[in-house]
């Protein structure tokens, strides 16, 4: 067990720490990370993850993975293993700890069957909606349901009758009898089983009645050993449930512990939200770099380092807030400029040809690979009479401030040599086609002679060796600070999908990149961080996604473009 005063602290860790003082559990630290496997994770579910890993392995703990599969309607195979393969991911694990809320089904319902002996749990009939008009709202009590009162024997007689099957879907439920007339409307008489012929991922069609969230959980937590069950803010009303459950059983009691749950500018959270943009289409895929999920990130291009990175900036907090996406931003940025390789990719491309060099020359240019890191070396890049250079390097008529390329200016190619722009060649449209430019052999990137000075410096792609490939600019999925927020009654969340979210070009890149890998990282030279797509592409003709800017352009060009307080 770590000393606790070695531990930094959070209201979270104070709590533990208060606990190993008194010798509430033995100096234990126990936890679990309970996702439902009905959709797949994302950046919040990170934030949890972090913090449930991290706390059991900061104090010597264990940490649990614990699938809540109690509504197999919704829930999925594909799901499970998405989750275990972003924890994975991420840099967690669970050891031999991989456990189901199925896997107590018998337990839970022996469990429900010793409160129904106890008279604290009875069989109701009931609809839902009748149970919602019952259950009384913030400012006026619940009434009691017209079967509150059956006898003991009636309650286990029709319970059993329930697991057998004998009723249709929906026509009767068991409820805790605790107080219809309690300000806390969690407690009262909560349900705690319903029936539902579902086929189950793992119990098949074993079980006909399946158990809520609340009723499974702290038993879970119990059966399991937990010590500390960290969950987000709006379980807080559902504590007072937690704890009831537990103590009227009399089973190990884990101390449930509630944080704000993450939330970020222009992005939704909600896995109902989440799932509706997959099944419209709007997005491609749990996975696609627009969504905040952990695969979505991944395949953005996201390190599982930037996003623990992440979770440690944010921190634990007990009020509801919403971070800037732009600190998420900052911490892929700081990353990737440490570990990124540093390669040339012209996006728009516009042709060059160096009249008097030579046409038959092929020079190698030495490029640094990464100069924050000594280790990562250089390469070679072939330089050609022929290049390719970004269209808005050019300006036939340039402001006052434009240190690029136009005609009779002067630039240094990246690496290379210094060049300057003799004609503009047009289409017949008038359309800028091809640049004819001179070059100052005596400029080379590292000969002694090399030092004359210009203001701009430009990147390039040699013509006869450049690689075709595809980039894909992400920008975030919405244009509004709060996307959950309207300007219209009947709007929803769409209303503020952002339209230029993603945007597809045809660039020339290195040779070096024709055999990138899926998921390798490198820097367009001032373009921006880019990764080898995981789905899209193949050998020879690779595609990448864009990670981020190299700055925060996004929050400069939209600040106080619909955004909301």
């Amino acid at each position: 067990m770590a000393n606790m005063e070695t531990v930094q602290s959070n209201f979270i860790k104070q709590i533990i720490n208060e606990h190993n003082a008194s010798g509430r559990y033995g100096g234990r630290v126990h936890t679990r990370f309970p996702p439902e496997p009905n959709g797949y994770l994302h950046i919040g579910h990170a934030k949890s993850i972090c913090l449930n890993f991290g706390i059991a392995e900061e104090y010597g703990g264990k940490c649990n993975l614990r699938f809540d599969d109690t509504n197999p309607v919704k829930e999925n195979v594909e799901y499970v293993d998405s989750i275990k393969e972003d924890i994975r991911w991420l840099g967690f694990d669970w050891e031999d700890r991989e456990f189901y809320a199925s896997d107590y089904f018998e337990t839970l319902y022996e469990y429900a069957v010793k409160l129904i002996r106890d008279g604290k749990a009875y069989v109701c009939e009931l609809t839902g909606e009748e149970i919602r008009a019952y259950r009384g709202t913030l400012t006026e009590t619940g009434r009691n349901s017209p079967y509150r009162d059956r006898s003991v024997e009636e309650n286990f007689d029709l319970f059993q009758r329930m697991r057998a099957g004998d009723y249709p879907d929906g026509s009767r439920t068991l409820r805790a009898k605790i107080d219809m007339a309690s300000p806390n409307l969690n407690m009262r008489d909560p349900i705690m089983y319903r029936i539902l012929r579902a086929h189950h991922h793992r119990t098949g069609d074993a079980w006909c009645i399946y158990p809520t969230y609340d009723w499974a959980h702290g038993q879970s937590d119990s059966i399991e050993g937990i010590t500390h069950s960290i969950c987000t803010l709006e379980f807080e009303d559902h504590r007072p449930l937690y704890d009831w459950y537990v103590t009227q059983l009399e089973i190990h009691h884990p101390r449930q512990i509630e944080f704000a749950r993450l939330n970020i500018t222009c992005t939704v959270m909600s896995k109902r939200k989440l799932l509706r943009l997959v099944q419209e289409g709007i997005v491609d895929g749990w996975d696609d770099p627009r969504m905040p999920t952990i695969s979505g990130l991944r395949r953005r291009g996201y390190t599982p380092g930037s996003l623990r990175d992440f979770s440690d900036r944010v921190g634990v907090a007990k009020k509801e807030s919403t971070i800037d996406m732009a600190l998420l931003e900052h911490c892929i940025r700081e990353d990737l400029n440490a570990h990124a390789l540093r390669v040339m990719a012209v996006l728009d491309p516009l042709k060059v040809v160096i009249t008097n060099y030579p046409a038959s020359e092929i020079e190698e240019m030495e490029a640094v690979n990464n100069p924050e890191d000594a280790t990562a070396g250089s390469r070679a890049v072939p330089f050609s009479r022929e290049l390719y250079i970004e269209r808005e390097d050019f300006m036939e008529d340039p402001p006052k401030k434009f240190f690029r390329l136009a005609p009779g200016r002067e630039v240094r190619l990246r690496y290379a040599y210094i060049i300057r722009c003799e004609e503009v060649i047009k289409d017949a449209e008038g359309n800028i086609v091809e640049l004819h430019c001179t070059y100052d052999s005596e400029t080379r990137s590292g000969l002694p002679q090399a030092n004359r000075k210009v203001k701009g410096t430009l990147h390039w792609v040699s013509a006869p060796h450049a690689v075709d490939a595809e980039v894909r600019l992400y920008e975030q999925l919405f244009d509004r600070e709060h996307p959950e927020t309207t300007d219209e009654e009947g709007q929803d969340f769409l209303a503020n999908l952002n339209p230029a979210s993603l945007q597809i070009v045809q660039a020339k890149v290195e040779p070096s990149l024709a055999s990138a890998m899926a998921g390798t990282h490198f820097q367009f030279e001032r373009k921006g961080y880019f990764t080898v797509d995981s789905r899209y592409g193949k050998k020879g003709a690779p595609v990448f996604n864009r990670t981020v800017t190299l700055r925060d352009t996004w929050a400069k060009i939209h600040k106080g473009q619909k955004t909301t307080p």
